[in-house]
């Protein structure tokens, strides 16, 4: 005979934070399908996100540091390097030596680069206007500011020790 487990205590739960959860998980539902298809659709141009980001952030500031580009992405300048090494070897970026810096290099896209990011940009436009775009007017406004708030709430939670 299998020995019962005790009923468990009945959780009371606020209300405010129950749909604070769902939010939550709906949210980060969210974030890995876009993810998923935004990656899926690079694929077709050669690219991943990362690259796509790089290539971006180029696009925006022709010019900018290795150093530079790794701030804007948050991401490590190892990381940065490896991403342009692939990108350079594909003919989609360019480093130049900076004059005042010989062991630092200024990005530039070529020709090649442009067109895929152009490319990579005129697809992301048009899942969002398939999607975000598409939603009644007003809510993407609303949405945006409560995104804004959130935002700001993660940004002022104390730092965590390592």
């Amino acid at each position: 005979m299998k020995a019962e487990r005790p009923a468990a205590a009945p959780v009371v739960a606020d209300p405010r934070l129950e749909a604070a959860m769902r939010t939550w998980f709906r949210f980060l539902r969210l974030h890995r399908r876009i993810t998923t298809r935004a990656a899926r659709e690079l694929r077709a141009v050669g690219l991943s996100i990362p690259q796509f980001d790089l290539l971006s952030v180029v696009w925006e500031r022709e010019g900018l540091s290795q150093q530079d580009v790794a701030e804007r992405l948050y991401v490590t300048k190892g990381n940065v390097s490896g991403l342009v090494d692939r990108l350079a070897a594909a003919d989609l970026v360019e480093r130049r030596a900076l004059p005042d810096d010989r062991r630092s290099y200024a990005l530039f896209l070529t020709e090649k680069g442009r067109e895929v990011v152009e490319t990579g940009f005129r697809l992301q436009r048009e899942l969002v206007a398939a999607t975000l775009g598409d939603l009644p007017e007003g809510t993407v406004g609303e949405l945006d500011a409560t995104l804004v708030q959130w935002r700001d709430r993660v940004r002022a939670l104390p730092p965590l020790d390592d």
